[in-house]
């Protein structure tokens, strides 16, 4: 069992860059990740499809982590 297993990690900006490789490497450790995009959702859909290619579980989310509510 993985140290993350049963745990989710939501990952900001995780597109691209730093962001991706975070996402990754939770998933690799057992985490279901949530890849937040902002605009453009291919490079978050890229990022998922690894994630599940990989047998962890991801899902892409688009928002404005910017604003507060």
């Amino acid at each position: 069992m993985n140290k993350l297993t049963s745990k989710v990690a939501v990952v900001t900006g995780a597109s691209k860059g730093i962001g991706a490789v975070m996402a990754r490497h939770l998933a690799a450790e057992g985490a279901s990740v949530v890849v937040h995009y902002s605009s453009g959702s291919e490079g978050a859909d890229n990022v998922v499809n690894e994630i599940v290619m990989g047998g962890g579980k991801a899902i892409a989310v688009g928002a404005d982590a910017s604003t507060e509510w």
